[in-house]
């Protein structure tokens, strides 16, 4: 499954990578409620789901997030437009599964709006929500 939530903001890949460290994650995102250690690209995490493992790897357009040792094997990523004439950033979480529990799915796109939401306020952009979707 996955879900996803674009902003319309002016950044760069390079913003993106310099703000959204590990040790700032619950900032721009209230599911996750505390980073409990990191380091480098590695932490461990408290979020809505549970503690986890946490991977941030710098990758084309943003970073992507994995929490390895999840069941459901849940990743993110935070990109801009590959579009150089689109201002956007899309936040774009999937999981290994096509079907969950309906409880679970609610919290997936609880956790995409909640990065629009953080993103939205403290990259300090001018945005609008343009659209957001779940498959």
């Amino acid at each position: 499954m996955e879900f996803f939530a674009t902003l319309d903001v002016a950044t760069t890949q390079q913003d993106l990578q310099q703000q959204l460290r590990l040790e700032v994650l619950p900032r721009f995102c209230a599911s996750i409620y505390e980073v409990l250690e990191h380091e480098g690209d590695w932490g461990k995490i408290s979020t809505v789901w549970g503690l986890f493992e946490v991977q941030r790897e710098s990758i084309r357009g943003g970073l992507r997030f994995t929490l390895p040792g999840c069941l459901n094997a849940v990743t993110w990523t935070v990109t801009v437009s590959p579009d150089e004439n689109v201002e956007q950033v899309t936040v774009h979480c999937t999981i290994n599964r096509r079907q969950q529990d309906a409880d679970f799915v609610e919290s997936l796109e609880e956790f995409v709006q909640d990065w629009h939401r953080g993103l939205a306020q403290h990259l300090q952009l001018n945005t609008r929500i343009d659209k957001t979707c779940c498959a």
